[in-house]
């Protein structure tokens, strides 16, 4: 399993994904999640993957391929996020369907969903979430986070915190936070951790960091959540007798 996000507010992009492909007994393995593409300078493009590991490394096989063979529809040449979307979904529908042929097995599940981010020419960065069945949506106003992955454990605080307006350090220190809740409570989501901000119009990648499991800033980030929340809890009001209600007894 993974867990990945992808936040789009007023400055700019927040990505985040954890590395982990197996947690096995015995047989922990990692890989990122996170790839960065080589494009023209006028555009920026970042892909997080989730899903059948065969299936999202054929996708970027193609993906590179394309862009290397100078093909009608590559990352060089879509004008706009949606419509690299939209050719990124294609793509992964061919191979989910190639892997299914070539597997011939009813329990066997190729499927793969992706997160791509990033900015093209003069459009506004902006991130689309594309489904294992090729569509995709983009994020909101009401709510400016995609997920992919083992999304829940980590979502509630990005909806109680994470708005169009929130700065983007803010921003990033909630992706963090949210991470690092569904690595404590699934064993299927682990570091290393990578993490990417950027900033609107920078066209530049410069913001990356890749936080292992004993990061001295993780420690901190998670003992100063943990400590935030006990004192949160032991802040609420307490319960009030009069709301006390006699409970119904089944005879």
């Amino acid at each position: 399993m993974t867990y990945c996000i992808a936040a789009s507010i007023n400055e700019g992009l927040i990505l985040v994904s954890d590395s982990r492909t197996n947690a096995g007994i015995d047989n922990v393995s990692t890989h990122g999640k996170m790839h960065a593409f080589d494009t023209t300078a006028d555009r920026k493009i970042v892909l997080l993957c989730a899903g059948n590991l065969a299936t999202t490394q054929a996708v970027l096989e193609q993906l590179h391929r394309d862009k290397i063979k100078n093909t009608k529809i590559n990352f060089n040449t879509v004008e706009c996020l949606s419509e690299a979307a939209d050719y990124l979904g294609h793509i992964s529908v061919e191979k989910q369907k190639h892997h299914m042929n070539s597997q011939g097995q009813s329990a066997f599940n190729p499927s793969a969903s992706f997160i791509l981010a990033g900015q093209i020419g003069n459009e506004p960065p902006g991130a689309y979430m594309i489904y294992a069945e090729g569509n995709s949506i983009t994020s909101s106003a009401n709510t400016p986070f995609l997920q992919i992955g083992e999304s829940k454990y980590g979502k509630p605080i990005l909806d109680r915190f994470l708005k169009l307006g929130t700065s983007i350090d803010e921003a990033a220190r909630c992706c963090l936070v949210s991470m690092d809740s569904t690595i404590r409570s699934n064993a299927s989501v682990g570091a290393p951790v990578e993490m990417l901000i950027y900033r609107n119009n920078s066209f530049s990648f410069d913001e990356y960091y890749c936080f292992d499991d004993d990061d001295d800033y993780m420690l901190q980030l998670r003992r100063n959540w943990e400590a935030k929340l006990r004192e949160a809890i032991a802040a609420l009001p307490s319960l009030s007798k009069e709301s006390i209600r006699t409970m119904r007894v089944n005879l």
